[in-house]
């Protein structure tokens, strides 16, 4: 097992995360930065808090559950937990970051797209990961990235202080 990042690293990755995000939003848009439940959902909103301190004020929230999405439901049958979205906004005409923890094969990406597209139109759908690893198996590239990975075959773990109790990510 290597660290990826420690709790210094993914603290300045998101600092970085963020200046790049803030730079990219469109003068006068509407901001929405939701996160892919569940890590995504944490490192959503410490993105919300750094933009803050970059000076955005009105960024609308949201947490996206994409289990009724996924491709492999029908494999997962009674072992899927399904949470709660919790979009409170309308989407169209805002734009949007998507915020998950890992992007591997882009199966998750295209579940929440899936389900952002049927809770409105947004002006632009961004993506933002903690960690790009190797294995895609859709045309799915994030717009942000944190770190990536150099190994197809590594499995990477990310640990948050709000989930997990620290915050750390570590390959195998």
């Amino acid at each position: 097992m290597k660290v990826i990042l420690d709790e210094q690293g993914i603290a300045k990755t998101m600092e970085d995360l963020a200046g790049r995000i803030a730079s990219s939003v469109p003068e006068g848009s509407r901001l929405a930065i939701i996160g892919i439940r569940s890590r995504g959902e944490v490192l959503g909103d410490r993105l919300i808090k750094l933009l803050g301190e970059r000076g955005f004020e009105q960024i609308e929230r949201g947490v996206l559950d994409i289990t009724l999405y996924r491709d492999d439901l029908a494999e997962k049958g009674p072992a899927a937990v399904i949470r709660s979205t919790e979009i409170d906004f309308d989407l169209a005409g805002a734009y949007v970051v998507l915020v998950d923890d890992v992007l591997w094969t882009g199966r998750s990406v295209r579940a929440a797209l899936d389900a952002l597209v049927d809770l409105g139109r947004p002006r632009a759908i961004r993506l933002a990961v903690l960690v790009d690893r190797p294995g895609r198996e859709l045309p799915i590239q994030a717009d942000f990235v944190g770190v990536r990975t150099g190994e197809a075959d590594e499995h990477v773990t990310v640990m948050l202080r709000e989930s997990d109790g620290q915050d750390r990510v570590e390959a195998e």
